[in-house]
């Protein structure tokens, strides 16, 4: 049997492949084998739905909550839909054998592509072919095509495509599946369908037009209506194309006006060329992966895992203006109902900032954006400044919800919403990593100012003064390490705090020296007084932590007198495994720690604390981490890097670029786990690669596996895109194009460079490193 696609099947480094149909790996598959463009997600559901299926379509940023206790991403009419019936029997992986079964994602091109015979009850075969893509150059225009051949007799097929409309979004504990969206508009003329369905809080319309034809025998003919009958000979090939356009338009705009625009430009791409809707959409991916592409030599397995997360990073990320950010199982599901957390700007951001600098901006114009929604939540709980929410949704006031599943499955009150403050730092810290790496003085002046003053303002006002300790206190939170609720002084918020406090200050010092007018204009607006900063700095000096005589970091007050329980058994992806009769709630009363904590905090503000005390906190939480959060081993693989235990790191950044592609977590059927994507290249770049920010200047120190020959990739400075050839030993740097600044100074080695023109610098370490034969662990 021909393979129409082959061509795009041959760079298997790039390829993700499923062979064969398992009907308990589906829901894993749709989430592993998605598309999208970063406007829209389309969860991989074969063309004919089975049952058991999710079909999953999103929009960045669609958000709904009636019927719902807190908004949810909305699960939109799938438009790759396409029903075929041959004398009575509905083709189907479920209803009919499947003979022979085979999927591909291709990475490098954004295409899935599939390739199933199958065998009805009169053993007559069908060949069923596709190729599927949403265009990474014309964000609201999605491709199908299909291509049937029955291999044993003449049939009639009877055609069932269009938009499918009976989706819904995934029940909850204290919820039923649901719909966020009524039909408004539905019709056929001219060759195409179209239907606009409007959410129930009626914030959008969302329109979508389709059309379809087909070929065979050289001849093309355009389908008038989304269910139609064909005839066709034994070993007769039909190729079908459809082409759908989707937009959403805001409740206020006008509707009409927007109708007709669309109808316009899905004409165009309908009459126009297949090839060209392709190749341009080939194009563009090819554009990103000039920049976001990473080679590692001698370790393909390796490598093609982590480029299945960049992929997944690419396909997520909004353009937009800060219309909307990424969630935490991105566009590829509905876990924790699209919402926004700290994954976003702690672990997905740096992968932006250096490889797309302009979407980095984008994700953190969503916050800005929702600036005066976190004021608003502040003043709910009495506090002053910008509270960011938990769980943020399209408003940005917070969309925790009041109940959730615990580990074990229990249903259990959530108050994350309530107590998880440091959420308000790291946003903050996100901000600063920005204008670092870039230097936009812009962006500085128009939101970064603005959001550091009313964080810091927050965090003055969210303080106690402890009298008989002279301290400030940070009462009844919860830390990074959710099994511990409502505790005081997290070394991890205390920390984060402080150093929020502290670049406000820094920050009023330097708008008020280079921008004095710019000042008076901002004190106007939020109401500043001059003698704020001063405060801030003076609590700043006043917040502290509790470290002992070995430097070890107490993650809270009386965090050392809880129950030690050892860790004396690890699963096969090397995760903890509790042999002891307790439940997750009385995790509260032990030493037990759910996710990096302190490492976390250490990992973050790595310039303020020495070797020794990031070594001996390494050791110690590392005994007592249960690493139930995806997003926990990138931080300890880091960690494991900077304290040079070479083994274990490569372990931990074995199963995180895993989590996914391996299904470790056993949930990526609720979309991607964005934090650990994310995490799992900080590993590569920030751990491995050894790229650091050091005293506001790039450093490069590599500390490459043994058994990996070098790493080639590229990052974005300040304006230049570089390009590296990392080694143990030796560093070849190239200026692909230089910034405003055509001088660049790195440290590589240690030693400071100064570097300008497009030609390859090359750089030698003085003192080889030596690595341990665990390195192979």
């Amino acid at each position: 049997m021909k393979d129409y696609y082959s061509k795009y099947k041959t760079e298997h480094s790039w390829l993700i492949k499923e062979k064969g149909w398992v009907r308990s790996l589906q829901g894993g598959r749709e989430s592993q084998f998605a598309l999208g463009n970063g406007f829209l997600g389309s969860r991989a559901v074969l063309e004919e739905i089975p049952y058991e299926s999710k079909p999953g379509t999103y929009i960045a940023g669609l958000y709904d909550k009636i019927g719902s206790q807190v908004a949810e991403l909305v699960n939109l009419p799938n438009p790759f839909n396409f029903k075929i019936m041959i004398d009575g029997e509905r083709l189907g992986v479920l209803t009919m054998d499947a003979v022979e079964h085979r999927r591909v994602l291709n990475l490098r091109k954004g295409l899935l592509l599939r390739h199933t015979v199958f065998q009805d009850t009169k053993k007559r075969r069908y060949d069923f072919q596709s190729l599927r893509f949403l265009s990474m150059a014309s964000k609201n225009i999605g491709v199908m095509q299909v291509v049937f051949t029955s291999l044993d007799s003449a049939v009639k097929l009877s055609i069932e495509t269009g938009i499918d409309t009976s989706v819904h979004n995934t029940g909850t504990v204290t919820e039923g599946r649901k719909k966020h969206f009524r039909i408004k508009e539905v019709g056929q003329f001219d060759n195409q369908g179209y239907l606009i369905v409007e959410t129930f809080g009626k914030s959008h319309s969302i329109i979508f037009r389709s059309g379809l034809y087909y070929k065979t025998a050289g001849k093309k003919i355009l389908a008038g209506y989304n269910v139609f009958e064909l005839r066709l000979r034994k070993n007769q090939t039909i190729v079908f194309t459809k082409i759908f356009y989707v937009q959403a338009v805001p409740g206020g705009e006008d509707l009409d006006k927007a109708k007709k625009l669309s109808e316009k430009k899905f004409r165009k791409a309908f009459l126009g060329s297949y090839s060209s809707l392709l190749g341009r959409h080939i194009c563009a991916w090819e554009d990103l992966w000039k920049v976001a592409e990473i080679s590692i030599w001698d370790d393909p397995e390796v490598e093609k895992g982590l480029r299945f997360n960049i992929y997944h990073m690419l396909i997520c990320v909004p353009q937009d203006h800060g219309f909307s950010s990424i969630g935490a199982r991105t566009l590829t599901g509905e876990g924790y109902h699209g919402h926004i957390f700290l994954d976003t700007e702690v672990f997905l951001l740096p992968f932006y900032l250096y490889n797309l600098p302009e979407a980095a901006r984008s994700i953190l114009c969503y916050r800005y954006n929702r600036l005066d929604a976190a004021r608003g939540n502040a003043k709910k709980f009495g506090l002053k400044g910008a509270m960011f929410p938990w769980e943020s949704a399209g408003s940005g006031e917070d969309e925790t919800p009041g109940w959730a599943k615990d580990l074990d499955g229990k249903i259990i009150k959530i108050d994350t919403g309530k107590m998880q403050h440091h959420i308000t730092a790291d946003i903050a810290y996100a901000f600063y990593l920005y204008y670092n790496a870039t230097h936009d003085e812009k962006f500085l002046r128009d939101y970064g100012y603005e959001v550091f003053f009313e964080t810091a303002r927050f965090w003055a006002s969210r303080v106690k003064y402890n009298k008989k300790k002279k301290k400030y206190e940070i009462n009844n939170v919860i830390g990074p390490d959710e099994f511990h609720k409502g505790v005081n002084n997290n070394a991890y918020t205390n920390m984060m705090a402080k150093w929020n406090l502290l670049i406000a200050y820094n920050m009023f010092q330097k708008i008020k020296k280079s921008e004095p007018g710019l000042l008076r204009k901002l004190v106007k607006k939020i109401e500043l007084s001059y003698k704020e900063p001063a405060d801030w700095k003076k609590i700043a000096s006043g917040i502290y932590i509790n470290m002992d005589k070995r430097q070890i970091i107490e993650q809270f007050d009386g965090y050392f007198r809880k129950k030690r329980i050892p860790i004396s058994d690890w699963d096969e992806n090397y995760l903890p495994v509790v042999r002891e009769k307790i439940t997750p709630r009385d995790y509260q009363a032990t030493q037990f720690v759910k996710q990096a904590d302190v490492v976390m905090l250490l990992y973050l503000l790595s310039d303020v604390f020495s070797l020794k005390t990031k070594k001996c906190n390494y050791e110690y939480y590392i005994a007592r981490t249960l690493h139930k959060s995806s997003l926990s081993l990138p931080i300890y693989a880091v960690m494991a890097i900077d304290v040079m235990d070479r083994g274990r790191a490569y372990q931990f950044f074995n199963t995180a670029i895993r989590a996914d592609i391996s299904n470790i977590h056993n949930n990526t059927n609720e979309g991607i786990h964005a934090a650990c994507i994310g995490g799992a290249w900080q590993v590569l770049i920030r751990g491995f690669c050894g790229i650091k920010i050091q005293k506001e200047m790039l450093s490069i120190n590599p500390s490459l596996p043994r058994t990996w020959r070098k790493v080639i990739f590229s990052l974005h400075w300040r304006g230049s895109l570089l390009k590296f050839e990392a080694k143990n030993n030796s560093l070849k740097i190239q200026i692909i194009s230089a910034g405003r600044k055509k001088k660049i100074k790195l440290r590589v080695f240690e030693t400071l460079h100064e570097m300008s023109g497009k030609k390859i610098f090359q750089f030698k370490r003085k003192m080889p490193l030596k690595h341990e034969q665990a390195y192979y662990l």
